[in-house]
């Protein structure tokens, strides 16, 4: 496929059925291939998705981080994924199914638990539009030191930056859309600016123009495969994590504070990495339309940042103080965990690993 012409899959493709990594997300998938209408055989196989459930060490020992534990991340993500676009063989009955709505809960509530266990958030600001941006802004600007966006601008082979690209494609084909979810949430002037920002995302009507269509193009220009979910079985735990951290904010309404702080933090941590991992790709070759998505982000998201960091969550603090401990909740777990995942990919990368391999 020529990586100049924009295009865009017809309709909206299901997300693969990954792999199974271990006894939990095993069990989930032999279910999820069933019909749900049998009652014999999605009972017993119900059964054995609660007792690997209940045998999973790191929902019973704080010691065990699930952000690593590969088999209950990838069961989230398979479960997350029927409130999106589905899965492959998969009926959309499984959706709203009481007993995969309690493992999920399950799953969920040490996951959060975990997630406010472990990011160090900061003291709280004053519950004003002014004092909610300056903490945010103060805080996304600690993290300033060299880190993957730079290795990427300097170091990264072009066998990096195809991974870069590979673990990214998990959220970012289809960007926006967890943080869609608080839309209907919302309302007054913080919806407005939210359906501002979402909708320069979705590249404002045009399919072509939207930034996960941007990033497919991307990925065409480095020689991978941009189909919906398909490199879901090399991307590790701290990925998978990241990914589903924002589908369980942006799927509970009472998270809705969290998940436009992590809108807040997203966006303002956004516009000077991609300038550095444009020059990476710049650097290695590759074309202006390969680059294009970075470049948008660069400009785009120098402004949306102000939106999310003002309009959007200060003005929600100022509307529902009692939102403000999750605002700032939710931005510090999107540095946090995004910075536990780049880590662990800069780690790789300096073992000399790329999840590809030698096909990379």
């Amino acid at each position: 496929m020529n990586p100049a012409a924009p295009t865009v899959r017809g309709g909206a493709s299901r997300h693969p059925l990954p792999a199974p990594r271990g006894p939990v997300s095993e069990a989930l998938l032999a279910l999820l291939v069933l019909d749900p209408t049998d009652g014999a055989d999605t009972g017993a196989a119900s059964e054995r998705l609660r007792q690997a459930v209940d045998a999973a060490p790191s929902l019973s020992d704080p010691e065990v981080h699930l952000t690593e534990d590969d088999d209950v991340q990838i069961t989230l993500l398979c479960l997350y994924e029927l409130h999106y676009r589905g899965l492959v063989g998969v009926s959309d009955t499984w959706e709203w199914e009481p007993g995969l709505l309690a493992v999920r809960a399950r799953l969920e509530s040490v996951f959060e638990a975990e997630l406010r266990r472990r990011v160090p958030v900061p003291g709280l600001p004053a519950a004003d539009r002014a004092s909610v941006a300056e903490a945010l802004f103060a805080m996304t600007s600690e993290d300033s030191g060299p880190g993957l966006s730079h290795y990427v601008a300097r170091k990264a082979t072009v066998e990096q930056l195809r991974d870069l690209l590979v673990h990214r494609s998990l959220y970012q084909l289809k960007e926006a859309d967890p943080h869609t979810w608080a839309i209907p949430r919302l309302g007054g002037a913080p919806k407005g600016a939210l359906v501002e920002i979402q909708t320069d995302e979705y590249g404002g009507g045009d399919p072509v123009a939207a930034h996960a269509a941007l990033f497919a193009q991307t990925m065409r220009g480095a020689g991978l495969d941009d189909t919906y979910g398909a490199y879901v079985d090399v991307v590790d735990a701290s990925t998978l994590a990241s990914v589903n951290m924002m589908s369980m904010f942006g799927l509970h309404r009472r998270l809705r504070g969290a998940i436009v702080g992590h809108l807040a933090a997203f966006e303002m941590t956004s516009s000077i990495p991609n300038r550095l991992y444009g020059n990476g790709f710049r650097r290695t070759g590759h074309d202006a339309e390969t680059t294009r998505y970075f470049d948008e982000h660069v400009e785009a998201d120098a402004v949306h940042e102000q939106i999310a960091g003002r309009d959007l969550a200060g003005r929600l603090a100022e509307d529902d103080p009692d939102l403000l401990a999750d605002i700032m909740f939710g931005a510090a777990a999107c540095l946090a965990v995004d910075g536990w995942a780049s880590a662990r990919l800069l780690e790789a990368w300096q073992r000399g690993e790329v999840a590809l391999g030698s096909a990379a």
